[in-house]
């Protein structure tokens, strides 16, 4: 679509691979207006905007509610980390007086986006994408007042429509408005176009761009918001909307936001697929420890970009945060701080509360002896089981039966070097007997300095 506005008002993370790059420290930012008028200003600041549209800065400064959705693609049935920027993009705009819709999409989902992606996704059933949106649509329930009213969230399912859609419709009112060349001029298209792309997945911006022009015109949803990689489909929905508008209609009835892409650590888009690289909000998936230590985990260069992109502080509290890096890396006090908000706001307060107290129980010094500590520990951990008789063959047994290390031999070793200590006693001899249990039930096993796991010895 032309004229299209592809500004970039602040940093982020960048796409070689080499993590974050340092976000300009806030000194004295300008503080945006308030409501709907300040919206781009406040995404300008947080560094997260990748592109607008031209007449979108006028359109809220009108301060009249505007309706805007995102798309959750349902391949799975949860979100992860990678999702929360368009989630927070929800919540900035509802805070704003904005009507937030989240779009599940039970019907594109069916078919896959090749955007960001070097390979045809795996088809899903219906009855698969069906369970997968209903577990999103819980997890968005978390972020989203959906109280009914003229800012109230609403949900939205692009199956309801998509699939009463027969072949000679969408032919005669979808894809009649897009040229082969317009398609193939598409960054997510030309990045397939050697490996492969079947059709299927080719004609995919199309019914992202019928999503689009349906909501606008059935409620009123003026604006789609979604990642930068989502860019070439939010101006397919509004090439759409253009060519389909009434004569004399205003001439940008419609608008967009992309954000900018959170990248994993080998530099590529966080997902789903990304082997061994996704955090889930889903507690089965990625405990709400293993969540809190993630955030706590960041590295100091990627602190300024999650500050101002994961949370709702404002600049002056995220300059103070960034200040206290500087002065003292070691303390992680930024990180601590983002990390228990973050948590608390995906997985509850008790269970952010919970992660601050296993977390500090792993790194403190004297052994863990209060049975109720221990069985948090071993829980928030996926902590290892064994039986008496393990327990009862010594400690390098107890180590390799239990996964703590790969070999007996390695057991040996590291109780030879002093590195082994159960419930507070070093072990030396291999076959030295394990110290009694906790509460009969407990071994609190440490291995050098800085692994510590909680065994669970099960009777019966």
């Amino acid at each position: 679509m032309q004229g299209m506005d592809t500004r970039t008002p602040g940093s982020g993370r960048t796409a070689d691979g080499s993590g974050a790059e340092l976000v300009t420290r806030l000194t004295a930012p300008a503080e945006p207006a308030a409501g709907l008028p300040g919206l781009l200003g406040e995404l300008g600041w947080r560094g997260i905007l990748h592109a607008s549209t031209p007449g979108l800065e006028e359109r809220l400064a009108t301060g009249r509610t505007i309706s805007a959705y995102i798309g959750f693609d349902p391949s799975a049935d949860s979100l992860h980390v990678g999702h929360l920027i368009p989630v927070f993009g929800l919540i900035r705009l509802q805070q704003r007086g904005g009507k937030p819709i989240a779009l599940v999409g039970g019907g594109t989902g069916m078919i896959g986006d090749p955007s960001h992606r070097s390979t045809e996704r795996t088809m899903l059933s219906e009855a698969e994408v069906r369970a997968n949106a209903e577990a999103i649509r819980a997890q968005l329930e978390r972020f989203l007042d959906f109280t009914p009213g003229p800012a109230g969230a609403e949900m939205a399912n692009n199956l309801d429509w998509l699939g009463r859609m027969s072949l000679i419709e969408y032919l005669r009112d979808v894809g009649v408005h897009f040229t082969i060349p317009y398609m193939l001029a598409k960054d997510s298209v030309q990045t397939r176009l050697e490996r492969g792309l079947s059709f299927t997945e080719f004609s995919y911006m199309t019914l992202q761009a019928a999503d689009f022009a349906h909501l606008f015109r059935t409620r009123g949803v003026e604006m789609q918001m979604g990642g930068a990689d989502q860019w070439g489909n939010i101006t397919a929905g509004l090439e759409l909307i253009r060519r389909t508008a009434a004569p004399g209609a205003e001439q940008s009835p419609a608008h967009g936001i992309a954000y900018k892409l959170l990248l994993a650590p080998s530099g590529n888009k966080f997902g789903k697929s990304e082997a061994g690289d996704a955090v889930w909000l889903d507690a089965r998936r990625t405990t709400p420890y293993a969540f809190y230590q993630y955030w706590v985990n960041l590295d100091d260069r990627d602190v300024p970009t999650y500050l101002r992109w994961f949370t709702l502080w404002p600049a002056e509290r995220i300059a103070s945060l960034e200040a206290a890096v500087a002065e003292r890396p070691d303390a992680r006090v930024a990180q601590r701080e983002l990390a228990l908000d973050v948590t608390a706001r995906v997985h509850g307060v008790e269970e952010a509360q919970s992660a601050v107290a296993v977390s500090a129980a792993l790194f403190q010094r004297e052994p863990v002896t209060d049975p109720a500590l221990l069985a948090r520990i071993h829980a928030a951990t996926g902590g290892p089981r064994t039986t008496p008789d393990v327990v009862a063959a010594g400690a390098a047994v107890l180590l390799a039966e239990t996964g703590l290390t790969p070999s007996r031999g390695e057991a040996r070793r590291l109780i030879a070097g002093g590195a082994v200590a159960v419930n507070g006693q070093r072990i030396t001899d291999p076959a030295a007997a394990v110290p009694a249990l906790v509460a009969g039930e407990w071994l609190e096993v440490r291995l050098g300095k800085r692994s510590r796991s909680v065994v669970r010895v099960e009777r019966g």
